[in-house]
């Protein structure tokens, strides 16, 4: 009897042990788990209510939309409140802000190039900037809304209040894509105390292209439209010159398209209004601001643009070559490069611009906070 008592006091205790043992061993499994969930990077949908763009004439959108991409381990480095620099990014206004996210595989890509030491851990950003019938050019209009004071006045300082960012031009970085390098470059042209490094991946609107620019639009169509919907059913070209025509020769006064236009037809001929003409000039083609903004672009910590060789419509070619020489005219350093591609093929591939160079590119310039718990 006293051994069988004996037996099943140990019986007990082994079951007590291995209940506790199990405990443990789940305490720590979850532990790992919520540990490795931690380390990965996120992505983070905010959206932000903009007083800049809320008084438009074209029902613009005020509520902005925007992924953040943050880090592997950004949460677990809260401890040692660990700050990252922050890249913001423009993408071609005919994809969403989202596509390179939900398309591309950049998540992953940024994660790889963080993985293997191209880069070191980096926040970035990427905004819708578009209004109704296209690119909103980033720039403050009457008709679209003010665009860089959202951009200045209102996304930056949320990204800085929001993330553990490194509020400093040294430690932010701007980039974007087609129309998205354009605005790249004149961010960094105007706002250099806002953003230190600037690269621009195949920008228009930089210079003169090879046509005159008049030759491209529908003027009968712009001349009578009757609503935005007449611009959208018009396709490409239609919409690409009314947002360059609200973003720049925006006249509140004339709707439905709020635009001044700087040519009309008289049966076959083009009739060019030369004052309205040089308002575009002075206020679209990055050319002709360089000589105001020289010295803007020489505080510049890094500048760089690439463009296609192969680019279909070869006025792009033409105008990336024209303004990196019109940069050397004036002693600014930049890099620039032409390489042998089609328009948009492989940026975002898995070793493409955005593998290859952007993001080397930012690990030259940028400013990034080292520390010894924020390794990767």
């Amino acid at each position: 009897m006293e051994k069988q008592k004996y037996s099943k006091t140990i019986s007990a205790r082994i079951r007590i042990a291995l209940g506790l043992v199990s405990v443990i061993a789940f305490a720590f499994l979850n532990t790992v788990l919520l540990f490795a969930d931690s380390a990965k990077s996120q992505l983070v949908d905010r959206e932000l209510r903009s007083e800049n763009i809320g008084h438009n004439k074209i029902a613009t959108d005020p509520v902005r939309k925007m992924v953040v991409y943050l880090p592997p381990g950004y949460d677990e480095s809260a401890k040692d409140n660990s700050r990252y620099p922050v890249i913001y990014f423009l993408p071609t206004p005919e994809a969403s802000y989202r596509a390179e996210f939900d398309r591309q595989g950049a998540r992953s890509l940024f994660d790889r190039a963080i993985a293997a030491g191209i880069i070191d851990k980096f926040i970035f950003v990427s905004v819708d900037m578009n209004t109704p019938l296209g690119c909103s050019w980033y720039v403050n209009s009457p008709v679209t809304g003010n665009w860089e004071d959202f951009m200045i006045q209102e996304l930056v300082p949320y990204i800085d209040a929001n993330f553990r960012t490194l509020p400093t031009k040294d430690a932010r970085g701007i980039s974007g894509e087609f129309m998205g390098g354009y605005g790249a470059i004149r961010f960094g042209m105007q706002h250099p105390d806002v953003f230190g490094s600037v690269y621009a991946l195949g920008p228009v609107g930089v210079a003169t292209g090879l046509n005159v620019m008049y030759a491209r639009p529908n003027w009968d169509l712009l001349v009578n439209a009757k609503s935005l919907h007449d611009v959208e059913k018009d396709g490409f070209w239609s919409n690409i010159f009314a947002t360059i025509f609200q973003a720049h020769l925006p006249n509140p006064d004339k709707p439905p398209l709020f635009i001044d236009l700087y040519a009309h037809k008289v049966g076959d001929e083009f009739v060019v209004d030369s004052e309205i003409s040089k308002r575009l000039h002075n206020n679209f083609l990055l050319e002709t601001m360089i000589p105001q903004y020289a010295n803007n672009l020489k505080s510049l910590r890094g500048f760089k643009i690439d463009w296609e060789r192969n680019d279909g419509n070869p006025d792009h070619v033409y105008a990336d070559q024209a303004f990196t020489r019109k940069l050397d005219e004036f002693g600014i350093p930049h890099e620039a490069e032409e390489y042998s591609s089609l328009w948009g093929y492989g940026v975002w591939a898995e070793n493409g611009r955005l593998y290859a160079e952007v993001l080397p590119f930012f690990q030259r310039h940028l400013v990034f906070e080292r520390n010894d718990n924020d390794r990767r």
